[in-house]
């Protein structure tokens, strides 16, 4: 039966990890918080080529990462890329937000580039290639790396659940077993999804739940 709750503990080898209904994992035994995909500045990005996405998105998105970070008190974020959306939405405001970031995090913010970054410079905030850290391997996108887990982003993945007129896309976190790889959703505000394919775990995340999710064999 499936269950649902504010987390779900995923154990990969023994090492724990919570996967959190706002999108991202934390890392207790680490003291890391992970997520991905912040796409910062799409609205922006938008505007300037003459689509009116409304601005708010942003606040959005940092306000959840600020609420993660109080409540966990992390010893250091980790964006697994994608964490602004392209040099159009680099506005002044943004780039002062993100000085401001790690500061207001109460810890240092590390980020693995992602596609979206690249081309663009970032005040203080160097990127970085896909790293090890402890058993888990960090990579934007899906780069498995034998012997550890691959945490990654960049596929924004959703599940699609139902059929018909009561079909419904939910971000999710979907874990595949051969290639030792757990994706996360984006977090971003406004962000898209692209449905995922088979997997052999997966957790949907709905009204501030994490629900464990059996597929169909």
């Amino acid at each position: 039966m499936s269950t649902a709750a504010a987390s779900q503990t995923f154990l990969w080898r023994g090492h724990r990890l919570d996967l959190l209904a706002e999108r991202a994992v934390w890392d207790p035994g680490q003291g890391v918080l992970l997520l991905a995909d912040l796409h910062l500045g799409k609205a922006e990005c938008f505007q300037a080529q003459g689509i009116a996405l409304p601005s708010d998105g942003d606040r959005d998105t940092l306000n959840a990462l600020l609420d993660l970070a109080h409540r966990f008190q992390p010893r250091q974020v980790l964006v697994l890329g994608d964490l602004i959306h392209g040099r159009a939405g680099l506005t002044a405001e943004l780039r002062a937000k993100l000085r401001a970031l790690p500061d207001l995090l109460g810890c240092p913010l590390r980020l693995i580039e992602g596609n979206h970054e690249r081309g663009s410079w970032l005040e203080g905030l160097p990127r970085e290639s896909s790293t090890a850290l402890g058993p888990l391997w960090l990579s934007h996108a899906p780069e498995p790396s034998p012997g550890r887990l691959n945490l990654c982003g960049h596929l924004h993945p959703v599940a699609v659940v139902g059929r018909g007129a009561d079909r419904l896309r939910l971000p999710c976190f979907a874990y595949l077993r051969r290639a030792e790889q757990l994706q996360l959703p984006a977090f971003g505000a406004l962000t898209g999804g692209h449905p995922c394919g088979h997997a052999d775990g997966l957790w949907l995340l709905a009204e501030g739940r994490v629900l464990a999710w059996h597929q169909a064999r």
